[in-house]
């Protein structure tokens, strides 16, 4: 019952959920200390998948076992996803973004100001020197001006830093195989078919891999599959998708539902939540040892470094799109600029649907009065 309250209390975003889960489990709780805390939260923030999903996970499985951390975890998404698909059926079946159409003008335009949030967000954290912030920059130039694939952008990320940080030991054997377990999962990943249920449910399955750095990174990889590769979706439905998940109790990485059940219905719904969220249980889980051993392994965690600082800068890229598509006039622009400057300035729990709310309403009402 506790992860399920962290569950349906989950709103505002990455930080607001850490630190309800941090005050609760080590600072009222003591299940660890601080210092412990801080190493697994490092370690998650640089893995794959939405970290306070993971220190959810991380927590069952210390008090309850493997049954523990699976429920630990349930407890945490459940109320985010069965919200998300009742939208996401809302949003098909009753036609919702052509009868919202006030809203969703200022929705769109908060959406931007979202992103760019997050991406000054995790840019604090990851982009700790100079090659970082050039990696960053590569990224975001070759997915805008060459049309890079989301994959292969990740693992030039992570080569270059790794080269950087670790270039006078690739003369030896360890260089090739920290390099192994990621590219065979790309080479995999390039080269499966399958039917549409089954191609979402691999496409969930893929999101959770290679989305490193926290919720917010599965955008890019989401929008390169599902908009621009499969069209899946249109550029609207998935800034649409962008718009309901940040108002929901939930990681962001909720959009998955959306996009799977415009994808394939009910079933893509599910198989897609299934999928994406698989990693995210089974890491904790089963390989938290393993993955302390590669965080404290320079070499590995340099080229995961690499990755995350690659991920912003296709956030960075995606958010050209998602202007393109939602700032359409003067009006727009003031409600995304009013947005960013108050994610910027306030970091309560609740203000992310605040400025999802405010957005809307003021989108409507521009529509009534003005637009």
């Amino acid at each position: 019952m506790r992860f399920l309250r962290f569950g349906l209390l989950a709103w505002g975003g990455p930080a607001a959920q850490i630190d309800m889960i941090r005050r609760e489990c080590v600072e009222e709780e003591g299940w660890v200390d601080e210092e412990t805390f801080k190493k697994t939260l490092a370690l998650y923030q640089v893995l794959p998948g939405p970290e306070a999903h993971e220190l959810c996970v991380y927590f069952g499985r210390i008090r309850g076992g493997r049954v523990g951390g699976l429920m630990a975890g349930l407890g945490f998404m459940l109320p985010g996803f069965l919200l998300m698909l009742g939208l996401s059926a809302l949003y098909v079946e009753a036609d919702l973004a052509d009868h919202l159409d006030e809203a969703f003008y200022g929705l769109k335009a908060a959406v931007a100001a979202i992103l760019a949030r997050a991406v000054v967000r995790l840019g604090r954290g990851f982009i700790t020197d100079v090659p970082l912030a050039l990696i960053a920059a590569a990224a975001f130039a070759a997915t805008l001006g060459l049309d890079a694939g989301f994959i292969v952008v990740l693992l030039g990320g992570g080569i270059l830093y790794e080269l950087w940080v670790n270039a006078r030991l690739w003369t030896g054997r360890a260089g090739s195989f920290s390099l192994a377990v990621p590219i065979a999962v790309a080479v995999v990943a390039g080269t499966v078919t399958l039917s549409l249920t089954a191609d979402i449910f691999w496409v969930g399955i893929k999101s959770g891999l290679v989305t490193f750095g926290g919720a917010y990174t599965v955008i890019p990889f989401l929008h390169d599959v599902a908009v621009a590769d499969k069209l899946w979706l249109t550029e609207d439905q998935f800034i649409d998708g962008i718009a309901l998940a940040g108002a929901l109790p939930a990681p962001a990485i909720i959009i998955s539902t959306f996009v799977g059940y415009l994808a394939g219905g009910l079933a893509g719904g599910i198989v897609m939540t299934v999928g994406i969220f698989l990693p995210a249980f089974l890491f904790p889980i089963f390989l938290h040892r393993w993955f302390v051993a590669i965080a404290d392994s320079a070499r590995l965690r340099a080229f995961l470094l690499g990755v995350a600082a690659a991920v912003i800068g296709l956030i960075a890229a995606v958010i050209i799109d998602i202007v393109d598509a939602g700032v359409t006039d003067v009006w727009t622009a003031a409600i995304a600029v009013c947005a960013f400057l108050a994610l910027n300035r306030w970091h309560g729990k609740l203000t992310i649907v605040y400025v999802v709310v405010a957005s809307a309403v003021a989108g409507a009402l521009l529509q009534a009065l003005v637009v």
